[in-house]
């Protein structure tokens, strides 16, 4: 039977046993993704009120340890070669800590900026591959460390415009299909830069709540399935838009919750998959932005708690939905 409403203790029970795990082959087979999920699970406890259960220094520890010092930023694991997305957690991770001053920003902030291509998309790591994805890190984590004023606006705006598609939605790539999470990257990364005139803010707001299944559940672009993270992929966006309310809210809710584990805890993909702790964030993330009753306000932008953001002048004004208005 369908949940019907959010399992804070089993979700924070269920967070804190993934560090318990360190004997199981999948914690190993896992390692490239250790920083991220440190990222999802912090944020989300914080959300839902709990961001003690987890040891402060053991983490900051652990952050400090993934240092990449001949490329002057983080790696995802000890020892693995620095990455912008794992160094944009290991940046959320020690502000939300209040623990940046361990970092040298300047380096990083060098890191980032030498991979921004001619074309002035972003590469992940020097090696090349790029994606508006990691073009959306740049900007949020230059951001993050007050240095967005190195950045090549014009050149970063001029990239994401190439990736504007017919329907009003943003791909990967200049010429890719529209995509739930990409639409939500190159959106946030212009609000980031005051440059959503550059967005068709409603064929956008049709696209993006047409992503919703008879089941309220959210896809990630045309006859795909449902899936709990796109829950917040889409919404964010509608959020930034102001076009929250585009969607059935009640009928979303009721998708996410019915996507919880009732005995172990956590969120899955949709109802009866195995659960992870990258569902249970962006699930929990989006059941904030839709003003589920108990749960810390969420920045949609930097997918970070609010009063963190506006604490650091960067919050632009955007609230999560009110269930007085649904």
């Amino acid at each position: 039977m369908a949940e019907s409403q959010l399992l804070i203790p089993l979700h924070v029970s269920y967070i804190k046993s993934l560090g318990e795990s360190k004997d199981e082959l999948a914690y190993h087979t896992t390692a490239h993704l250790r920083m991220n999920a440190i990222y999802w699970g912090l944020t989300a406890l914080c959300i839902m009120g709990h961001k003690d259960a987890l040891d402060r220094e053991e983490m900051i520890d652990f952050v400090m340890s993934c240092w990449d010092d001949e490329a002057g930023a983080f790696g995802a694991h000890p020892d693995h070669d620095a990455h912008i997305l794992s160094t944009l957690s290991a940046i959320q991770i020690l502000i939300t800590h209040d623990a940046l001053d361990r970092v040298d920003v300047d380096r990083v902030a060098k890191f980032i900026l030498s991979l921004q291509q001619p074309s002035g998309v972003f590469a992940g790591d020097p090696w090349g591959e790029i994606d508006t994805r990691f073009s959306y890190i740049a900007v949020n984590a230059l951001s993050l460390l007050g240095r967005l004023s190195e950045l090549d606006v014009e050149k970063t705006v001029a990239y994401f415009r190439q990736c504007r598609n017919f329907d009003g939605g943003f791909g990967a790539t200049a010429g890719a299909e529209s995509h739930s999470t990409q639409v939500f990257v190159c959106v946030a990364a212009l609000a980031i830069l005051d440059r959503l005139d550059e967005v068709d803010s409603d064929a956008l707001g049709w696209w993006l709540c047409e992503r919703q299944l008879p089941n309220g559940g959210l896809n990630g672009r045309p006859e795909k399935l449902e899936d709990v993270c796109y829950s917040f992929w889409v919404l964010s966006s509608l959020s930034i838009l102001n076009k929250i309310t585009w969607i059935d809210a009640e009928k979303l809710t009721k998708f996410i919750l019915s996507a919880q584990d009732p005995e172990q805890g956590g969120i899955a993909d949709r109802p009866g998959d195995m659960v992870d702790v990258f569902h249970t964030q962006f699930g929990v993330a989006a059941l904030s932005l839709l003003g589920y009753p108990g749960l810390v306000d969420l920045d949609p932008v930097y997918c970070m708690p609010a009063d963190i953001i506006e604490r650091m002048g960067l919050r632009k004004g955007w609230k999560a939905l009110d269930r007085r208005s649904v």
